[in-house]
């Protein structure tokens, strides 16, 4: 297995799958909560953290199959932030026999087409490129940072955020992501698993958009955090972790 991963904790199997411009740190304050009621599973990314750098277009979600395979698990439950629930949302269309449970974090989705705010945003930061620092600031300026750049998760956000940065000028030497098709937005309601959806309040429009759709699948249950931003898996860690241990363990929760 050339990805870096850690395991903790003891019970059923947690697989967590970051977002992009961080890496599997990311998930230091909710792994602890986690580990006391399951094993929980976290890894770094194809270019990210320590895992080997991006040489060729990439299939993230069979890089998840070879790590789930690599460790002899063939049922588990799947938390995803970002593009991590994007990935968790493929990989249950894709592999559903192997996925229990899919918790999506703030999730993107395949298919989706993202709001001219989104798109400039983008845009203009990559324009900064290759300039590392400027970057991290134009990125992390973005307002759905606001909270965690006013917390103190502030200087670790950027730490992480700048490793990523750093990796991906330096190393990488492929952008392209493989995704299956069709894309997941067009299969939302074959989703089996049961499913939670977790978003903050201080978010772009899009997220609101992205949650419309998964309305479809199946058997779905949404939760609000309000005051979090995007990266709510900092700032709302504990919260988070209550909500994913109450919907794995069947205690009602709001």
């Amino acid at each position: 297995m050339e990805l870096f991963y850690e395991i903790e904790g003891n019970g059923v199997p947690i697989v967590m799958i970051h977002s992009g411009g961080v890496d599997s740190r990311v998930w230091r304050y909710m792994v602890p909560e986690l580990a006391k009621s399951f094993k929980v599973i976290t890894f770094d990314g194809r270019g990210t953290g320590r895992s080997p750098a991006m040489q060729e277009p990439t299939s993230l979600v069979e890089d998840l199959r070879k790590l789930l395979e690599h460790l002899g698990l063939d049922l588990v439950t799947l938390v995803g932030h970002s593009i991590g629930g994007q990935v968790a949302t493929d990989f249950a269309l894709s592999y559903p026999s192997m996925v229990e449970r899919l918790v999506v974090i703030a999730p993107s989705l395949t298919g989706f087409a993202y709001s001219q705010e989104f798109t400039n945003y983008i845009a203009s930061v990559n324009a900064a490129a290759p300039d590392i620092s400027k970057l991290v600031e134009l990125s992390l300026a973005g307002p759905i940072y606001r909270a965690t750049m006013a917390s103190p998760h502030r200087r670790f956000l950027s730490e992480m955020h700048t490793h990523y940065m750093t990796r991906v000028f330096t190393e990488w030497r492929s952008f392209d992501v493989l995704w299956p098709e069709p894309p997941s937005i067009e299969r939302l309601e074959n989703i089996a698993a049961s499913t939670l959806f977790i978003q903050g309040t201080i978010e772009w429009p899009d997220m609101y958009n992205i949650a419309e759709y998964f309305k479809r699948v199946p058997e779905i249950r949404f939760a609000e955090i309000k005051g979090a931003d995007h990266m709510l898996v900092l700032t709302h860690a504990e919260e988070l972790a209550t909500s994913i241990r109450q919907f794995c363990t069947g205690e009602n929760h709001t």
